[in-house]
């Protein structure tokens, strides 16, 4: 299946040994995630004080959530189990796409960093999307 390694791991090889836990670092939808939570560590910490519990903590837990998310699906037992965690993850994707948006309204981003993020946001949503599609193909041969 050739199109299976193009999210960074051999899904046929995944589930013929689906009780061993597949390294989350192989997959370019977490290597993109987590590229995403390291910007947005880096561009909160320039937000006001005020925000700290408000904006900082909902998009800091948002990004982290989408990378973690896809760490923790990679580990469980099965396709169903996987497809379940990077649909959260997805979701998450979303909420760091809204919460980016007010940022960037109440003027703690320019537009520019809003561009950027949200450039690197679709990135990941794209191959995380790319990577549920992938399972929910070969779990149904």
């Amino acid at each position: 299946m050739a199109h299976a390694t193009r999210f960074g791991y051999d899904l046929l090889e995944y589930g013929q040994h689906i009780s061993r836990m597949v390294p989350y670092e192989r997959f370019e939808a977490w290597k993109k995630c987590h590229e995403l939570v390291l910007a947005v560590y880096t561009v909160t910490e320039a937000f006001p004080a005020e925000e700290r519990y408000g904006l900082v903590s909902q998009l800091r837990r948002a990004a982290f959530s989408a990378a973690v998310n896809i760490a923790e699906g990679s580990a469980k037992r099965g396709w169903r189990e996987f497809r379940r965690y990077l649909d959260i993850s997805i979701g998450s994707l979303s909420e760091v796409a809204y919460t980016l948006r007010v940022a960037k309204d109440l003027g703690h981003i320019t537009h520019d960093q809003w561009a950027s993020l949200d450039d690197l946001r679709d990135h990941a949503g794209r191959l995380t999307w790319g990577l549920y599609r992938s399972l929910t193909n070969t779990a149904e041969k």
